[in-house]
């Protein structure tokens, strides 16, 4: 007997400001190549024939009047949802909207473009079996922690073990909504789900990712993307 597919619902946090990244257009809505970063994240995650709903957190000012091209994806299967203040408050609000049938969410940054199918699917596999994991990538550089000023080293941080922690993330819905739970209102000061998860006492597992998922937060980050959307 084949086993029900487990419906996944993927969030995309596209609710900041993105203040680091000059002047302009919010980060998210920036074209790099000629194609808005933020629909470059959705494109691989609707092109995904496992992914049955997503929800994409905007700050609260655009989802009433979004951009054109971001409008008319929206349907049955896409929606857009007000963020909050921080990033988990609206990753929470878009785990909020997904139905009910969704008991696998994927959670992914707007700020992250490239991200691969072998990726994605690798992360969802894990999901889809009732773990926690996240794409990440090994840390190749040598790593100093500074004095409070951030102008002296005062230690040298032995690099065996540490990852760099990336998206899409994935979790059970369940887990998911009990490490928020758990947290309350100190989750607002997670930097990324799996924090929430891990506090709560469930392991995440690492999948390999590539640095080319990399995330755009400054000016000279888009100089980089440009050169990888062109390749």
């Amino acid at each position: 007997m084949t086993a029900h597919r487990r419906t996944v619902g993927v969030v995309i946090a596209a609710g900041g400001r993105g203040d680091r990244a000059g002047a302009g257009d919010l980060k998210q809505f920036r074209e790099i190549a000629g194609v808005p970063m933020l629909l470059r994240a959705i494109r691989p995650f609707a092109a995904h024939p496992r992914v049955d709903e997503i929800v994409v957190s905007l700050p609260p000012a655009t989802v009433s009047d979004p951009p054109a091209w971001l409008k008319q994806l929206v349907g049955r299967r896409m929606k857009l949802v007000a963020g909050g203040d921080t990033r988990a408050a609206s990753v929470a609000r878009g785990v909020a909207v997904l139905s009910a049938e969704c008991a696998t969410v994927l959670v992914h940054d707007a700020a992250r473009p490239f991200v691969s199918r072998e990726t994605i699917d690798a992360v969802l596999e894990h999901a889809c079996r009732g773990t926690c994991a996240i794409a990440a990538v090994p840390v190749t550089d040598t790593i100093k922690r500074t004095d409070r000023g951030g102008t002296c080293v005062v230690e040298t941080i032995e690099r065996a073990g540490l990852w760099r922690a990336q998206t899409p993330q994935g979790f059970p819905r369940n887990t998911l909504e009990i490490a928020y739970e758990a947290a309350g209102e100190s989750s607002q000061a997670a930097t990324d789900e799996a924090a929430l998860v891990e506090a709560a006492g469930f392991t995440v597992e690492l999948v390999t990712d590539s640095a080319t998922n990399m995330k755009i937060t400054t000016s000279e980050d888009f100089a980089i993307a440009e050169a990888l959307a062109i390749q």
